[in-house]
C-alpha cells in the first residue's frame, strides 16, 4: 500500500511559474499512468496532464504550451511544470497514478493561486 503525496503548490502572479512534484509515501507497484487533475470552485474536477511510463504525454487544452509533464520512473515521481500561469489555472491540483491492473491512486491535493 502507498499512498501519493504532492508538494509544490502555493501563490503566484499571473505570468509566473510553478513546478509540482508527486510520489508515493510508501511502494507502489507496477505504475502505468501518472498525472494530474484539477478542480477549481464550483467546477468539476478535470484532466490536466498525464503521462505513460514510456514517456507518452496527453494534455489538455487549456495548458498546452504552458505546462509540462515528466515522470522518473525509477522514483515513481511525477512532476508538473506551470509556466505562464493565468489566474482561471487557480484550483486544487491532485496527482493521480494507475497501475497496470486499473488500480487508481489519488493523492489528496495541493492548493495553486495566481493573482491577476
Amino acid at each position: 500500500q502507498g499512498q501519493l503525496v504532492e508538494s509544490g503548490g502555493g501563490l503566484v502572479q499571473a505570468g509566473g511559474s510553478l513546478r509540482l512534484s508527486c510520489a508515493p509515501s510508501g511502494s507502489i507497484s507496477s505504475i502505468h499512468n501518472m498525472g494530474w487533475h484539477r478542480q477549481a470552485p464550483g467546477k468539476q474536477r478535470e484532466l490536466v496532464a498525464t503521462i505513460t511510463r514510456a514517456g507518452f504525454t496527453v494534455y489538455a487544452t487549456s495548458v498546452k504550451g504552458r505546462f509540462t509533464i515528466s515522470r522518473d520512473n525509477a522514483k515513481n515521481t511525477v512532476y508538473l511544470q506551470m509556466n505562464s500561469l493565468k489566474p482561471e489555472d487557480t484550483a486544487v491540483y491532485y496527482c493521480t497514478a494507475r497501475t497496470i491492473f486499473n488500480s487508481n491512486y489519488w493523492g489528496q491535493g495541493t492548493q495553486v493561486t495566481v493573482s491577476s
